[in-house]
């Protein structure tokens, strides 16, 4: 059944002068999918800035590709699963795994990790149906994603959770992988007239047929026909059959199947190696009989890879692919022309342009800014020991900030020995790599500072994707994004939508970091609404040495220090949210040259060893930063809250508030280290207070309060695992 709109139909048989068949109106309804096409966006994210000395550009297609010297390169790239993953979250979440995966592979790149970024409705909400629905979708969600990694060996070493009433009945499933290679083992898809192209992997059946049309418009219910079937141990099959091709040179063009299936593959590679194709869909290995020539070629049945190899080689690939058990079709061959010629039992049933099929006509959608949602006032508390003590824990036990151990010790982080910094124990994980570096990596989101602002939201994600990958140690190289919204159909949310992009232009054009890849995801709603605009960022840094990479928390007896100056931003805040404010308050603003003056001066500081423990001052805000250092180290802290440089009109906005830009260090060399940020012209920054090992309580010390708030660690842990005392409570759903 055709998704083209009446003008694309009208625009399609004006090309092809005649009208389409059946047939070719599915082969490109699939290709002209927002979810494949992009047609809706790709004018605005050709915006993004992409060149820099570590990007190799004209070989990715599938994936972005990085140069990170001695001749190895990184591959990465980003995907989401989010309609199947809503319907079926177990095989939608781990499909979402296996596609990304084979993105990296398709380069000729062994995959080495895995991220995540999650989104659910609050998993103790008082509306029990959507929090009981929420959990039952985190549980099968995480079980998807472990079961997959850990079955093809591949370790997922990081991630990123948000709860949000936003998601009612609906989540979000973004996976990011990673990989590395030989830069001369890259595969760059050039190929040759009468090479054999042969379809690899798994059989062809009649799951996930129509995907990329049901990922690109609203989901109004549970088609679980579109989700496709999981097979990780064919999975990891396919990943060391490729690898042995490529290193034995015989793969001269890839490329996995993903949305679309066939249809958006073939027509995809024949116009990267600017070649026709004619294939034959009877000749297609498939899970059943009876299956027409357009589920065949709709199908997105999980772990296949089209591979194409010269006549020469075709013998050795077979071989190969026969010594991993793994099943395969001779399906057609590169012809003269740039056409794609599909047959079924040696009959043409389709000869159109690879470039008709492969570019949709773009569309300029109409913007309008909404309404705004937040009151630009702030909220007061009583400034009472008793209270702010209250509120800091609360605001700990917020699954938003609460450990996420319930969810990553699911996940095998060890295989493969190259993890350094493993989930949960600093800003972002770090990866040992073949060339003698670090690998450091983070993905970040706000989807209720993007809601009340998409442009500063975004923003905020950027900084804080950064900072926390200069937080372990790291200089970041490149940015990788996943913008997700509603239909762009709606004004108002295509306007939100270009806020964002704006925002990562004018802060990667000021940072000079390239945006390598992404994705962009419409049509995250259902029958209750749109979901909130949530953006994730990804961020990639290098760390060349072993003794920079930093770790969040104190030692015995250091000196604590603050770089930035706090605000009055409490919008979006975790704070807010918490004690039942969301929607109110100014969202933070980044300054561009406070950014990057703290960025630079805090990565000076690693080089020169003057910092013992680092940690970002960003989610829940400086009293919550404080509590995460002070549980990673075991020891205990004494700040006087007088002495951060600030504005707040409150002492609850200075240890919840948001602003970005903003560190907190200890260091055992004080003096060397005042001396060093003393010189910096314009920065702001402060010695605040001390660690200690003596007792096992933490002070906020504050001229206002007539005695200190304490903190005792043993609170602040109970509070901390807040997320897996829910978890390991529920009933299993």
């Amino acid at each position: 059944m055709s998704e083209l709109t009446a003008g694309e139909t009208k625009y399609l048989r004006k090309k092809l002068g005649r009208k389409p068949s059946a047939f070719e109106l599915d082969v490109v309804s699939a290709e002209w999918s927002e979810h494949c096409s992009y047609k809706s966006s790709k004018k605005l994210i050709r915006k993004f800035p992409n060149r820099s000395k570590f990007v190799i550009p004209g070989l990715a297609s599938d994936a972005a590709l990085l140069d990170i010297g001695l001749g190895y390169v990184l591959a990465i790239h980003i995907e989401s699963h989010n309609h199947p993953s809503a319907v079926e979250p177990y095989g939608g979440s781990a499909t979402g795994v296996g596609g990304v995966i084979r993105d990296i592979l398709s380069l000729g790149a062994r995959p080495i990790a895995l991220l995540n970024a999650l989104r659910f409705y609050p998993l103790d909400n008082a509306n029990k149906r959507y929090s009981q629905s929420s959990r039952w979708l985190l549980r099968n969600v995480t079980k998807g994603i472990a079961d997959y990694g850990n079955c093809i060996g591949v370790p997922t070493v990081g991630g990123e959770v948000e709860f949000d009433r936003g998601f009612s009945n609906y989540c979000l499933v973004d996976v990011a992988a990673i990989g590395i290679s030989k830069r001369e083992k890259i595969i760059r898809n050039r190929s040759n007239k009468r090479d054999i192209v042969f379809l690899v992997g798994g059989a062809t059946g009649r799951d996930g047929i129509h995907g990329s049309s049901f990922a690109s418009k609203k989901l109004s219910g549970e088609d679980r026909s579109a989700v496709q079937i999981p097979d990780p141990f064919t999975e990891k099959l396919l990943i060391e059959a490729v690898l042995e091709a490529v290193d034995r040179g015989c793969v001269n063009a890839m490329k996995d199947l993903g949305g679309g299936g066939l249809s958006c593959c073939l027509s995809e590679i024949s116009e990267t190696i600017s070649k026709g194709l004619e294939v034959d869909l009877s000749k297609v290995h498939v899970k059943e009989d009876g299956m027409s020539p357009s589920e065949i070629i709709l199908s997105e049945s999980q772990e296949r890879m089209l591979v194409i190899t010269s006549q020469t080689n075709q013998a050795y690939l077979t071989e190969i692919l026969s010594k991993y058990n793994l099943s395969y079709s001779n399906i057609g061959s590169v012809i003269e022309g740039k056409n794609l010629v599909i047959k079924y039992a040696g009959d043409v049933i389709m000869n159109l342009p690879s470039e008709l099929i492969c570019r949709a006509p773009l569309i300029d959608r109409d913007t309008i800014p909404p309404e705004s949602k937040s009151e630009d006032r702030n909220l007061y508390f009583r400034e009472r020991p008793s209270d702010l003590y209250k509120s800091i824990l609360k605001v700990l036990a917020n699954p938003n900030i609460a450990s996420k151990k319930w969810i990553y010790e699911q996940f095998d982080h060890e295989v493969g020995i190259r993890t350094v910094l493993k989930p949960g124990t600093a800003d972002s994980s770090v990866l040992r790599l073949e060339n003698g570096k670090y690998l450091a990596v983070k993905l970040d989101g706000n989807s209720k500072q993007c809601d009340l602002d998409p442009y500063h939201g975004t923003m905020c994600i950027l900084s804080e994707v950064c900072r926390n990958i200069i937080s372990t140690g790291g200089k970041p190289l490149a940015i990788i994004d996943h913008l997700q919204f509603g239909s762009p159909e709606n004004a108002h949310i295509f306007w939100a939508f270009k806020q964002s992009v704006r925002a990562i232009i004018n802060y990667c054009e000021f940072m000079r970091l390239p945006v390598v890849g992404g994705k962009v995801s419409f049509y995250n709603e259902n029958n209750l609404g749109p979901i909130k605009h949530s953006p994730v960022i990804g961020s990639i840094g290098l760390i060349d040495r072993s003794e920079w990479i930093m770790m969040p928390r104190f030692g015995s007896e250091e000196s604590i220090f603050i770089i930035g100056n706090t605000k009055d931003e409490m919008g979006g805040s975790e704070f807010y949210e918490t004690t039942g404010r969301a929607g109110n308050g100014k969202v933070p603003i980044v300054d561009l040259n406070d950014d990057m003056r703290n960025a630079k001066a805090v990565l000076r500081l690693i080089r020169e060893d003057v910092v013992s423990s680092l940690h970002d001052c960003s989610k829940g805000g400086l009293a919550i930063t404080l509590c995460e250092m002070a549980m990673r180290g075991g020891n205990n802290f004494q700040v006087d809250l007088d002495k951060i440089p600030n504005s707040c009109s409150s002492i609850s906005n200075l240890l919840f508030s948001e602003t970005p830009s903003r560190y907190i260090l200890s260091t055992n060399k004080r003096k060397r280290l005042n001396t060093m940020l003393s010189a910096i012209s314009g920065l702001e920054f402060s010695e605040i207070g001390m660690t200690t090992n003596n007792g096992s309580e933490s002070f906020l010390h504050h001229s206002k309060l007539n005695s200190p708030v304490i903190l005792t660690q043993k609170n602040i842990t109970d509070s901390y695992e807040n997320l897996g005392t829910i978890m390991e409570r529920t009933p299993v759903d």
